[in-house]
């Protein structure tokens, strides 16, 4: 049976994911910022940088990496204590150029299993006021034991 965003596994989960991706070095260095976690869903933000640009639009591998982490978090919120996700598989389709102050990606939820879960996410770029959806991405997470003795 699958799990929606409104079956909590873990009233943690906020401080849990939070520590997760304040914990990976690669989030740090390109900059993701968390807006918002809630169950089965996950925002977060890039603010513009020249060295994650050509010709003042974001790259595509760094929407994908945004759109990826959106995903496999708001899917990580939905997770039981002591377990985690990685990413299995992710698509991302480009839709327009990435041109803004910043981006946002919204990832949520589209089912919760016990062992893979799949979240869809949408990047948009924030020029002033105007969101302008960029891309749109489909993230499968693989979900796991945090237990090293018990992972292959």
């Amino acid at each position: 049976m699958s799990r929606t965003e409104t079956q909590l596994l873990n009233p943690n989960f906020a401080s849990d994911v939070a520590q997760t991706i304040a914990a990976l070095p690669i989030a740090k260095l390109i900059g993701i910022e968390v807006i918002r976690l809630a169950p089965g869903e996950a925002d977060l933000e890039l603010a513009f940088r020249e060295d994650l640009c050509f010709r003042g639009a974001f790259l595509g591998g760094i929407i994908g990496a945004l759109a990826d982490f959106a995903g496999g978090y708001a899917a990580a919120t939905l997770l039981a204590p002591g377990a985690v996700n990685m990413t299995a598989d992710y698509t991302v389709k480009l839709l327009a150029p990435a041109r803004g102050e910043k981006l946002i990606a919204r990832g949520r939820v589209l089912q919760a299993g016990k062992t893979i879960s799949v979240a869809k996410t949408d990047v948009f770029a924030i020029r002033g006021e105007s969101p302008s959806l960029c891309a749109t991405a489909l993230v499968t997470m693989r979900n796991v034991s945090n237990d090293p003795s018990r992972q292959a």
